[in-house]
């Protein structure tokens, strides 16, 4: 395994699951991708830290805010929390929580984009991120799923100064993906028609993984919900699983192994 070096500002740099039964979660994302899950005791409000061979690829912690719904939360590294919660502020967001500081991990901020979808920021202090991308079991990919993608662009160049590069990708609408100068960051998709109103637009979590028809079989296996079962993309094949607590979250096997 190769260690990614740290994360610069405006990088999806991190993951966390929510989790009404943070027991049960831990056991089921050991079981599919073969996390150790580090309990960071009551100061850290049982917040788990999940790794591979000792490199931290994401988090599991219990549901903090009343009406919270079980989610992968995707954080996005910045070099000032309060400034770029400013930013949001100004560029029509919702701030949900922070900023605060996380112990001596670093400082951060969840928010509403103006489309519904949340995200998260992280200023990192001790914390940078994930030490671990694009290889199995960890983050590959970060995804915004929402019903006005000609709002979001603006928004997310403001706040993070991103630029975006649309194509059509046929039946599915026209695909953007994020950009950073000459770096991919993630992508967005317009919300297919048929999804009812009730569901909000969301960031969508994709881990990588070998083999997606045998991990999405595994999902299922551990008492999951296969929602898309596995299919062709052009960066491989990949598949969307509801967890047993109700989160939601992408499998990929990539066709080619990226550069990190």
């Amino acid at each position: 395994m190769t260690e990614t070096p740290k994360l610069p500002p405006g990088t999806p740099a991190w993951v966390d699951l929510a989790s009404p039964d943070v027991a049960a979660s831990v056991a089921f994302y050991s079981g599919l991708f073969g996390w150790n899950a580090n309990d960071l005791g009551p100061e850290a409000g049982n917040y788990h830290m999940c790794d591979l061979d000792g490199l931290n690829v994401a988090g599991i912690g219990p549901i903090m805010m009343p009406g919270q719904p079980p989610a992968w939360l995707s954080y996005v590294n910045v070099a000032d929390a309060d400034a770029t919660v400013a930013k949001v502020t100004a560029a029509g967001g919702t701030v949900f929580a922070g900023p605060i500081d996380v112990m001596e991990a670093g400082r951060m901020a969840v928010f509403a984009d103006p489309t519904g979808a949340a995200l998260g920021i992280w200023q990192p202090v001790q914390h940078p991120g994930a030490d671990l991308v694009n290889e199995p079991g960890s983050l590959v990919w970060n995804e915004l799923n929402t019903r006005d993608t000609e709002v979001a662009i603006p928004f997310y160049a403001e706040v993070f100064g991103w630029g975006s590069n649309t194509n059509p990708m046929g039946e599915l609408g026209a695909y953007t993906e994020w950009t950073m100068g000459d770096r991919t960051l993630g992508g967005m998709l317009p919300m297919p028609a048929a999804l009812p109103d009730e569901v909000p637009a969301f960031w969508l979590v994709y881990f990588a993984v070998g083999d997606c028809d045998q991990a999405a079989a595994t999902a299922a296996d551990l008492g999951a919900t296969v929602m898309q079962p596995p299919m062709d993309i052009p960066p491989g094949r990949m598949a969307v699983i509801t967890d047993p607590v109700g989160a939601t979250f992408a499998l990929l096997a990539l066709a080619a192994h990226p550069q990190p």
